[in-house]
């Protein structure tokens, strides 16, 4: 009395060519869901938020820093790089974690440097300051090969501008110009299934174009770049279907495809058999 399943008696079915057809579409219908569905529960998704707040709060307040730029009309013992920032920082000629390379028969240099910033506005800037003897007429065409702040995301389905520079060329410049490259630093957090975070720094860049004087009159170019932080943090989290809605899904799949078949098979059944019977009536 019961029994929600009740069963039809086998000699009250009758199977059709058409019921076959809709029962293989059905069932390859059902096929395809199911796979699509599947993939989507393996792979993962990268979802994003925003929020306010300082996320590497263990980093002692420091940013690492990685500049590679080349310079290939200064002498090696010319360039330098120099740090200020609004905590009283003020350093001229950094040589921690930097290496000059020569180039065109050491006419030129290629500067890489590591280094820290504080967490404030400030800037650092390649010039010739903090030479022995100021050059007549210094050169500051450049390339920029690499400009990154934090640890290097290596993550194929993240997209960010975390080297925006990358490549940026100006050689064609004024040689006598300053070059103002003004970076607005958003921090930056990743965390990947295993709940482990790291966390890095993507930038915005603005750049200007001018030709600077010293209270002396002279022209003393340099290739600024100017900095502050964002109070937004980008947090990009890996995540995974949850097996309860693949399960879910996957119900509804079969469930509501079986329906719909059913339905459309009986309107097909009901349909031909109502022909067959006016057919008949023709005949008599």
């Amino acid at each position: 009395i019961f029994d929600i399943y009740r069963k039809v008696p086998k000699d009250l079915t009758q199977p059709t060519y058409t019921g076959a057809f809709i029962s293989i579409c059905c069932c390859l219908f059902i096929l395809f869901l199911f796979l699509s569905e599947l993939t989507g529960f393996i792979a993962t998704e990268i979802v994003n938020e925003l929020y306010v707040d300082d996320p590497d709060k263990d980093s002692g307040g420091k940013i690492e820093v990685n500049l590679n730029i080349s310079l290939p009309n200064l002498h090696c013992d010319l360039v330098g790089l120099d740090i200020q920032d609004e905590m009283g920082r003020h350093e001229v000629g950094h040589i921690d974690n930097s290496m000059k390379i020569p180039l065109n028969n050491d006419y030129g240099c290629r500067f890489e440097g590591k280094f820290s910033i504080n967490k404030v506005p400030g800037n650092f800037h390649v010039s010739t300051h903090s030479a022995t003897a100021q050059p007549q007429n210094p050169d500051m065409t450049h390339i920029i090969h690499k400009l990154t702040f934090g640890d290097k995301l290596k993550v194929d389905n993240v997209q960010g501008a975390f080297n925006a520079l990358a490549g940026a060329d100006r050689l064609a410049s004024n040689p006598l110009a300053s070059h103002d490259y003004i970076l607005k630093i958003v921090p930056t957090v990743y965390e990947d299934m295993g709940g482990k975070q790291r966390f890095s720094y993507q930038y915005t860049v603005a750049n200007k174009e001018y030709v600077a004087y010293s209270h002396t009159g002279r022209i003393i170019p340099a290739i600024w770049f100017r900095y502050d932080l964002s109070p937004i943090t980008v947090k990009y989290t890996e995540r995974r279907q949850p097996l309860y809605r693949f399960i879910t899904t996957v119900c509804a799949i079969i469930g509501g495809t079986f329906t719909v078949a059913g339905i459309i098979d009986s309107c097909v059944f009901t349909a031909s058999e109502a022909w067959k019977k006016i057919q008949l009536g023709k005949m008599s």
